[in-house]
């Protein structure tokens, strides 16, 4: 990685501000989030090419659904576009891509495409992408724990074999490791709902750049401030040893 820094595996993105980018350009909110997914595509290029293993972006809460349908409707346009588009630029990256979140409310053929991004990727070796669609951390962990009791009803697994660990393997994201890095941009000092227990112990960091004027040096300061951090995990540092 450029300038000795240490190497995330993973980076978590909260992509917020395409509307107020928009706003204020007087533009449609929809441009606003026509530019973000513009953004996305350079920033995954950026992360492949600086080593980061995974990253995760926030693409549309169980939330969203809540918005002017207008918007919905040209949000659900852009997935159909970029989900071509991001096929090309993953085949040009070696990137897999791999999509969390309940996909089934989704049109069929948003959910085709979907599936064919995923199937067509599936053995890239670089990067690996994590698109959160239709995804929400309370309705992940709810389905995650229904799960957990139909295989305790069915006897395939006890009480006693609960972990911690046992228990991410039925989160959406099961295999992935968590994000050492969660960033948020347009200045919001909330989680959203977002990988709540996948970033339990991660860093963060939240810049007031608008998503859709996001770039590699905005990343790039966002892994520099990492650096300058200690993770401790529920321990004492360092410093606090001596």
């Amino acid at each position: 990685m450029e300038e000795n820094l240490k190497i995330l595996a993973h980076v978590a993105l909260i992509l917020d501000g395409n509307g107020r980018w928009a706003k204020k350009r007087g533009l449609p909110r929809q441009l606003g989030h026509k530019k973000g997914c513009e953004t996305v595509e350079q920033i995954v290029e950026d992360a492949a090419r600086l080593g980061i293993r995974y990253l995760t972006v926030y693409g549309f809460s169980t939330e969203n659904w809540k918005r002017p349908a207008e918007e919905v409707g040209a949000l659900m346009q852009l997935f159909r576009y970029y989900t071509k588009r991001l096929l090309k630029i993953a085949k040009a990256n070696n990137v897999r891509v791999r999509m969390i979140g309940e996909r089934s409310r989704f049109a069929p053929d948003i959910v085709e495409g979907i599936d064919s991004l995923e199937r067509e990727t599936k053995d890239n070796t670089g990067l690996t992408f994590v698109i959160a669609v239709n995804y929400g951390s309370r309705d992940e962990i709810t389905r995650a724990v229904k799960k957990v009791m139909e295989d305790v009803k069915a006897g395939r697994i006890t009480e006693e074999e609960m972990t911690e660990s046992r228990f991410a393997s039925y989160l959406d994201t099961a295999g992935i490791p968590d994000p050492d890095l969660l960033i948020r941009t347009s200045g919001e000092l909330r989680l959203s709902n977002y990988l709540l227990w996948q970033l339990a112990y991660s860093e963060l960091y939240v810049t007031d750049c608008l998503w859709p004027d996001f770039n590699k040096e905005e990343l790039l300061e966002a892994i520099r401030q990492y650096n300058k951090r200690e993770r401790r995990f529920g321990g004492v540092s360092q410093t606090e040893k001596k």
